[in-house]
């Protein structure tokens, strides 16, 4: 059985910093192209950043560039996302997500396979 389970998420405020991470069990993790995704209230889900397998490879959503970074330990089943310079428009649930068929990282949401519950990030102004 395929579990994600985000954790990481909380109250921080504006310009602040916050570290997601993401365990997975019940797959080749190695093999699984990892992403993370995030849903406001009211609003669709929406691509945040990406990672392959190797980890070497990895793409952003234009406004999380420069200021998120994903991470992957292949060695412990982990994927995790560094947010820096935080803003109250990042307020959403995020969410973790696996696809199994491509080595590079994949933007698209319906691509993905597996999904995690999601952990609430919370930036005040």
């Amino acid at each position: 059985q395929v579990q994600l389970v985000e954790s990481g998420g909380g109250l921080v405020q504006a310009g602040g910093s916050l570290r997601l991470s993401c365990a997975a069990s019940g797959l080749t993790f190695s093999r699984m192209s990892m992403g993370w995704f995030r849903q406001a209230p009211g609003k669709e889900r929406e691509f945040v950043a990406a990672i392959g397998w190797s980890g070497t490879n990895t793409a952003y959503a234009d406004s999380m560039q420069g200021r998120f970074t994903i991470s992957r330990d292949n060695a412990k089943n982990t994927v995790s996302l560094q947010m820096n310079s935080l803003k109250p428009e990042d307020t959403a649930v995020y969410y973790c997500a696996a696809e199994r068929e491509r080595r590079y990282p994949v933007a698209a949401l319906r691509e993905y396979d597996y999904w995690g519950q999601g952990t609430q990030v919370t930036v005040s102004s």
